[in-house]
């Protein structure tokens, strides 16, 4: 029989079952240093066991109940997101860099301080990029509930890199895991007695997730292709051919690689069958069009450009050539890549020429059409600025739910670097404290060091 995944296995038995609020209550009564001091290896300690912690003297800056929803929500989708609320007056001097030390798991760590809040990464989890656009959406929120959540919603979108620790399961083998031996029998007999309905409810469960699955793939087909379409199409205007006056093997090389590019982006499509496997037709497409935008440059004796990720409001529109503000209709502003076009229509007070695509309310812009479209997404723009991109989005906000997160929109990894990083784990091997640069401020988020 195929094995299950404790955790959700865990959540998806307790939730139904009324037993299961005495067994809770065991398990609180049994978990030491829920409200440990405000030493940094005490809040290491609470944060190896559970994503959230709440420091005592900052119990008025988020509830039990909110930091235990926030806990879980990371939990379910099995990334190493961290979680500190802390009073004002905690000491903040090398606070990140020491918390980290002292947690010993590489991962994305987010510390509410009295009113103020930042965030630091280890490289491999998410990019530096990546940790400032997420602190710059949230920064101006004054509630730390809604703060920590919008946070927290926009990080597990897919761009977080790696696993949650194996200490979030359990006991780790030392006295301070939390649960008792009576706690675990209770949570044993609960489980048996609630497991035949609960495996009707995880069959229900694959069968709707399967047809959602579909949907949403068959909504990204029919855009991809009018991509790909789009592409065979720019091949044929090229009017280059190989043996022409003036080719060169440089030029060469980029129309193959275009060709190939093509071609393969037509192969993976045509292989497709999940809504995930989507990126790596993108990429395939995006990678032909750079191509495209090197030749055309070596045709014409200009500069070779620059590696840019494609225009934000239609990938079509090929490589983009600077970054220009933008505001989504009820979103704060960010930096987006724009094409010449569109920046120059942006100049004069003109709308871009906005990616549209069909919904069951007519034509909408891809950002504010459902989360079928964030794999498409993922494949144009990548991990590093994706998260900035799509904050205050539809397309955003639906990504942000962690079942989501997990099957569709995982993996986007850096614009350039898809990563390898196997996270969660006890290592340091991708922790440099001289990443951060210094200048100990509490701002501006980033990698690992240099102060708070």
């Amino acid at each position: 029989m195929k094995a299950v995944p404790v955790r959700p296995l865990v959540r998806l038995l307790l939730v139904p079952l009324v037993a299961t609020l005495a067994v809770l209550a065991m398990l609180t009564a049994a978990a030491p240093g829920a409200h440990a001091a405000t030493d940094l290896s005490k809040i290491a300690e609470a944060l190896r066991a559970s994503p959230v912690y709440v420091d005592p003297a900052a119990s008025d800056l988020l509830s039990s109940s909110d930091a235990d929803a926030l806990a879980a929500r990371i939990e379910e989708a099995d990334k190493p997101v961290f979680v500190a609320v802390l009073p004002a007056d905690h000491p903040s001097a090398n606070l990140f860099t020491n918390l980290r030390t002292e947690t010993g798991i590489t991962g994305l760590y987010a510390v509410r301080l009295g009113d103020r809040f930042d965030a630091r990464a280890d490289g491999g989890v998410l990019s530096r990029p990546a940790v400032r656009n997420l602190v710059t959406a949230v920064r101006s929120e004054g509630d730390t509930k809604a703060q920590l959540n919008d946070f927290v919603d926009a990080a597990l979108r897919g761009t977080v890199g790696g696993s949650a620790p194996a200490t979030w399961s359990g006991s780790d083998g030392g006295d301070d895991g939390g649960v008792n031996t009576g706690a675990l029998i209770a949570v044993g007999a609960v489980l048996a007695a609630g497991g035949g309905g609960a495996y009707a409810l995880v069959r229900r469960n694959r069968a709707r997730h399967e047809a959602e699955r579909r949907a949403a793939l068959a909504k990204l087909t029919v855009v991809v292709d009018e991509d790909i379409t789009a592409f065979g199409e720019e091949l044929d205007r090229l009017d280059f051919h190989p043996a022409e006056s003036g080719a060169d093997d440089a030029m060469r090389a980029d129309y193959e690689r275009a060709l190939d590019a093509y071609e393969k982006a037509k192969s993976l499509m045509a292989a497709t069958r999940r809504p995930e496997e989507v990126r790596a037709v993108t990429q395939a497409l995006e990678d032909g069009r750079f191509s495209l935008t090197r030749l055309a440059a070596r045709r014409e004796g200009r500069p070779l450009p620059d590696r840019r990720g494609p225009c934000f409001f239609d990938p079509r529109h090929g490589p983009s050539v600077a970054d220009a503000t933008w505001r989504p209709t009820g979103g704060s502003p960010r930096e987006v890549p724009v094409c010449a076009a569109d920046r120059a229509r942006l100049a004069d007070g003109h709308d871009p020429a906005v990616r549209e695509v069909e919904t069951a309310s007519g034509p909408r812009p891809y950002w504010d059409a459902g989360p079928a479209y964030g794999p498409w997404a993922g494949g144009y723009f990548g991990g590093g600025i994706l998260p900035g991109l799509l904050v205050g989005t539809m397309l955003g906000g639906m990504m942000a739910t962690p079942s989501y997160a997990a099957d569709y929109g995982g993996g986007y990894g850096d614009f350039r670097d898809p990563g390898g990083y196997e996270g969660g784990d006890t290592s340091g091997a991708d922790f440099d404290p001289g990443d951060f640069g210094g200048g100990g401020d509490f701002g501006g988020g980033g990698d690992f060091g240099g102060g708070f």
